[in-house]
């Protein structure tokens, strides 16, 4: 189902089904938007409208992203209030700059910015240790370019552990914006082929402090840890979507290896 095609809903099935899937019963979302029970319930059932003020406080309970605030106004009979800017706008041209200061700061460590989709907007140069020799078809997104069998991940000595870290973190995602796209994505990842055990859950080893992705570049295995970034006050959707993830060598011979430069990687950013 499209965001279109939820905003169309009544009003009161869509809250419903945000309710619902933030497994909240009508009593619980009563207590935290401090309105009555009976209040929800007649909302739910269309028997009240909502103003455009109680839209924005329920959306604010419900913790819902700012793309779908725009849809439950929008399914309460109210214009949407968050723009969704291009980054070739004017408005975000300071955003712009921020990131590619941050991009070309971490260099030669690699950086990528992704958006909600895992879509590649901009990387550094430092993302071509990764990227050399993959498809430029999978590097438009980069979970696909992480664990498709022609991209990156035949040479991830760890593919099993970092595979389940990845699809772990786009099911949390799934579980926040109950997104369709997102819900493709992920059924599509889980059909490529491994060969490596999957753990359910993450147990440290000995001395383990964060789950590294070791991968083979360039005839050595590297070892990285990685980090995301967001903006922390976003009044615009595409701001909110996007997120900068950043690597960091997990050990000196990764970093030396980085910092000494290598032959054959290729800038990937655009």
């Amino acid at each position: 189902m499209t965001t279109a095609q939820l905003y169309r809903r009544p009003f009161g099935e869509l809250l419903r089904r945000w309710r619902e899937h933030r497994r909240m019963s009508q009593l619980e979302l009563s207590l935290q938007a401090e309105i009555s029970t009976r209040h929800v319930s007649f909302l739910e059932t269309g028997r009240a409208q909502p103003s455009r003020d109680m839209v924005l406080h329920l959306a604010e309970q419900l913790d819902l992203p700012l793309r779908e605030r725009n849809d439950l106004l929008l399914a309460g009979g109210y214009a949407p209030i968050y723009t969704e800017s291009t980054l070739d706008s004017p408005e975000m041209a300071a955003v712009c700059d921020a990131i590619r200061r941050l991009l070309t700061a971490h260099d030669p460590y690699p950086a990528v910015v992704v958006d909600r989709n895992w879509d590649m907007v901009d990387a550094n140069a430092g993302i071509g240790v990764l990227s050399e020799g993959i498809d430029p078809d999978l590097l438009t997104n980069v979970l696909r370019a992480s664990l498709h069998p022609e991209g990156l991940a035949p040479h991830i000595v760890n593919l099993g552990e970092w595979r389940a870290h990845l699809l772990g973190r786009l099911k949390r995602q799934i579980s926040v914006t109950a997104d369709p796209r997102l819900g493709e994505l992920y059924a599509e990842l889980r059909d490529y082929p491994c060969d490596q055990p999957e753990p359910e859950v993450d147990l440290p080893g000995t001395g383990a402090i964060f789950v590294p992705m070791r991968v083979v570049r360039a005839g050595r295995e590297l070892s990285f840890f990685s980090m995301m970034a967001t903006f922390g006050t976003p009044l615009d959707i595409t701001v909110s979507e996007l997120a900068i993830e950043s690597f960091y060598p997990a050990d000196s011979a990764t970093a030396a290896f980085l910092r000494g430069g290598h032959d054959g990687a290729e800038p990937a950013h655009r």
